[in-house]
């Protein structure tokens, strides 16, 4: 029904239970999903993420018939410093999350830019390698496990929330394996250009999320904001882009009934530009 290639967040039914949201992003004919496991986003997976909770997620998933593209998760601010309990702990919610990608058959994990917040811990530099630091830990943690480690940079919300900073968290991640997740909508909420994102970043783009925004706000439904997925697409296809994209809509411009219907028009309209 749709381009093989486009999936459905589970973040964009947040409101319904995991079992639930994944029959309705099936019903709507999505053959594919990322898995939102965003403490205070969505609660699709437990953020203490024990044996169970891993071996219960992934019964769900499975049961779905959905393929899994990523597990988009979090691990804390990967600008703090930690002590070596504190890394401890992290550890081991890194290893179950990456249990549940490859548990789910997910091509990789999905963590975040650093905190949310805009300012540094200590200093630009020195948070920028920390950032850097831990997600090359967690990459080589991926590996053990089959699975891809993959950052969603820039993130309005997050540290590397701007093109200056997620070009230098780029630099320091070259040649780690470490994936960088392109969204539209924190780009232009940030009021920065898509185009001039995927110049910044050819060749390293590893998977896209889509939703709309406009300077300072990412909660927009497809065609409420200010992104130009033509170009935008058309761009991706010029420079050779063949990963995937996924909807993630999670919008405060729709009640939950209309939910539904929305995804499926945006995916209707992004099938036409893949």
């Amino acid at each position: 029904m749709f381009n093989a290639r486009l999936g459905c967040s589970s973040i964009s039914f947040r409101h319904q239970d995991l079992p639930t949201a994944l029959r309705t992003i099936a019903d709507l004919g999505f053959e594919e999903i990322d898995l939102g496991a965003l403490p205070g986003v969505c609660d699709h997976v437990p953020y203490d993420l024990d044996a169970g909770a891993v071996a219960a997620v992934t019964a769900d998933v499975r049961a779905s018939g959905l393929r899994v593209r990523s597990v988009n998760g979090d691990i804390g601010d990967l600008n703090a410093l930690l002590d070596a309990a504190e890394q401890s702990a992290r550890d081991r919610h890194l290893a179950a999350l990456l249990g549940l990608a490859a548990g789910t058959g997910a091509k990789a994990l999905v963590l975040p830019c650093g905190a949310l917040g805009h300012d540094p811990v200590r200093s630009l530099d020195e948070d920028l390698g920390t950032i850097a630091a831990q997600l090359i830990r967690a990459q080589r943690k991926a590996e053990e496990f089959g699975v891809e480690l993959w950052t969603e940079s820039l993130h309005f919300l997050r540290f590397c929330w701007n093109l200056e900073r997620a070009e230098l968290l780029a630099r320091r991640l070259a040649g780690s394996g470490v994936g960088i997740v392109m969204d539209f909508s924190h780009i232009v909420a940030a009021g920065e250009n898509p185009l001039d994102y995927l110049k910044r970043h050819r060749g390293r783009i590893a998977h896209i999320h889509l939703r709309d925004a406009v300077p300072g706000n990412i909660n927009l439904s497809i065609g409420n904001g200010d992104a130009d997925f033509a170009a935008g697409l058309a761009a991706l296809a010029a420079v050779g882009y063949t990963g995937h994209f996924s909807l993630e809509l999670e919008t405060r411009d729709l009640t939950h009934d209309e939910r539904p219907a929305a995804a499926a028009k945006a995916a209707a309209f992004i099938t036409d530009l893949i």
